[in-house]
């Protein structure tokens, strides 16, 4: 068995939060994955907006999720971007089951046992005093 993926170490580059997507950040600090629901028509944005992707709406609401899902697509990245980022690690695109799609790493996982619909959940990093970053992790 292959050593555990670990979450990034404090140093690499960190999101910005904007107006829009403060709530979303704001969430992650105290463990919720929000995202955001259209009151007219109901379709879900998970980039924060000021309008609804589908309709156009800025009628939308902030929704929790229960942060389970299955695994999308995968890839494990031995180069990374800048000297920041420890290798290696894999990113992950999770099907959520409230049906929306996120991006983010994987950890407490062999690199070499990720495969298309493993079953995930959320877990939260604390990379600074601003920003707590979600992770996947196995469900079971």
């Amino acid at each position: 068995m292959s050593e555990l993926l670990q979450p990034q170490s404090p140093g690499i580059p960190l999101p910005v939060p904007t107006l829009y997507s403060q709530p979303y950040w704001d969430g992650c600090k105290v463990g919720e994955l929000r995202y955001q629901r259209c009151r007219d028509c109901g379709a879900i944005t998970m980039d924060p907006a000021p309008a609804c992707s589908a309709c156009f709406s800025t009628n939308l609401d902030w929704e929790v999720s229960t942060g389970q899902g299955e695994v999308y697509s995968w890839t494990t990245v031995w180069r990374p971007q800048t000297p920041a980022f420890t290798v290696p690690y894999v990113a992950v695109i999770v099907t959520l089951d409230e049906g929306f799609w996120l991006l983010a790493n994987l950890i407490n996982c062999p690199v070499d046992a990720v495969h298309v619909g493993m079953r995930v959940k959320t877990t939260f990093v604390e990379l600074s005093e601003e920003i707590t970053l979600p992770y996947f992790e196995p469900a079971d």
